[in-house]
């Protein structure tokens, strides 16, 4: 880093990325710095710049004194620990410490208080939402939406004819007669845990998993025209039930207040479709998998004259872009779910769902809604005058 970058950061001002401190000599509050840091989105902290953009300067002797508090902060005050880089910078005539501090991959980070920090603005808040801390956890590949408890579904509750039916062809062996119990078998299969059926258990194979999962369902509103206003709807209906028959149910919805297909003759075809059924296949199963199911909201699919917008709880996780998920780039949010995918849906896996719907079908634009905490998928339609 050279002088000038110094100088520029100093002239911009504090922000969610960058922190000016004149000096530290307390440690905890430093780690509390590198906690925030590192439980958002990395950045640097400045020491020897004051927090109104003035140069403090620090001597060579700071410097090193300065270098050993990091890495003591770093290793003994942050847990997990981390590995920040220092780097010390000429200006004129005088010395800035430079910390970078990554992002964390391990969320959440927290103190020697114990308390989880991220960066506001440009300071620092304390974590107390359960729903925040569940995120990072998620972000962090620690713990996964799909396999938290159903609370009240049970083993009673399985729909047992449903799951014998997959698990032979599946397997190729005949629950009954298998040397593992039920129990076992679900517990095997990451879909119970205790007594009690998780998330996934209850979305693929309960009679009613509604029961405890009510936000878990697909909302399907159909409007005459282009945008959303009561007068104008035309149907609605919330589709409930084990996840294959939300798909289905939700597909066969879809199909049915969309238009016929021009034909290569120029006439139309009987039942067909204005945009190809792979489309709707993998973008509905896309939402149906990979939504957040932290959030207790449902999918939401809104069927416009010109238009379908699918819309998913939870934005894209991590690092993850609506311009890298166009080219096959995936984050898996619901393991469990998405490894039975293939065996329930017409869902061909391999985290290119996007770019197969892109390439049977280019009118797709995608939506990363961070202050909703949404994801939309919005399907174009040609003009009702061009069938």
């Amino acid at each position: 880093m050279e002088s000038v970058d110094i100088l520029k950061m100093a002239v911009r001002g504090e922000d969610g990325h960058h922190q000016f401190r004149t000096d530290v000599t307390n440690v905890d509050a430093l780690a509390a710095d590198m906690v925030a840091f590192s439980n958002s989105e990395g950045g640097k902290i400045l020491i020897g710049v004051n927090v109104d953009g003035t140069l403090s300067f620090l001597s060579q002797e700071a410097t090193r004194r300065l270098n050993q508090l990091v890495s003591n902060a770093a290793s003994q005050s942050v847990r997990p620990p981390i590995s920040p880089r220092t780097e010390t910078v000429s200006v004129l005539g005088g010395l800035v410490l430079v910390v970078h501090v990554a992002e964390g991959m391990r969320k959440p980070y927290i103190d020697n208080e114990g308390t989880i920090w991220i960066k506001s603005s440009s300071d620092k808040r304390k974590v107390t939402s359960g729903e925040e801390i569940q995120t990072m956890y998620q972000a962090s590949g620690v713990l996964h939406g799909d396999e938290l408890p159903a609370h009240g579904l049970t083993i009673a509750d399985l729909d047992t004819e449903y799951f014998k039916v997959f698990f032979e062809r599946t397997f190729g062996k005949s629950v009954v007669n298998h040397e593992i119990p039920l129990p076992g078998l679900l517990q095997n299969m990451n879909l119970m845990k205790g007594d009690v059926l998780n998330r996934s258990g209850a979305l693929l194979f309960a009679k009613n998993p509604n029961v405890a999962l009510p936000h878990c369902l697909v909302n399907v509103v159909v409007y005459s025209r282009s945008e959303i206003d009561a007068e104008t709807c035309v149907d609605s209906r919330d589709i409930l039930g084990k996840i294959a028959d939300i798909f289905f149910k939700s597909m066969g919805f879809v199909l049915g207040h969309l238009g016929p297909e021009k034909t290569t003759s120029g006439s139309t075809a009987s039942g067909g479709r204005k945009v190809p059924q792979v489309v709707l296949e993998e973008l509905i199963a896309n939402a149906l998998l990979h939504r957040d199911y932290f959030v207790p909201a449902p999918i939401r699919i809104s069927i416009f004259r010109d238009r379908v917008d699918i819309m998913s709880p939870g934005n894209l996780p991590h690092k993850v872009t609506v311009e890298n998920i166009q080219w096959g780039n995936a984050y898996i949010r619901n393991p469990i779910l998405t490894s039975f995918a293939t065996k329930l849906l017409p869902y061909r896996g391999h985290e290119n769902g996007i770019v197969r719907a892109l390439k049977a079908y280019p009118h797709i634009e995608f939506k990363n809604d961070r202050e909703g905490n949404a994801f939309k998928a919005t399907i174009r339609l040609p003009p009702l005058d061009n069938l």
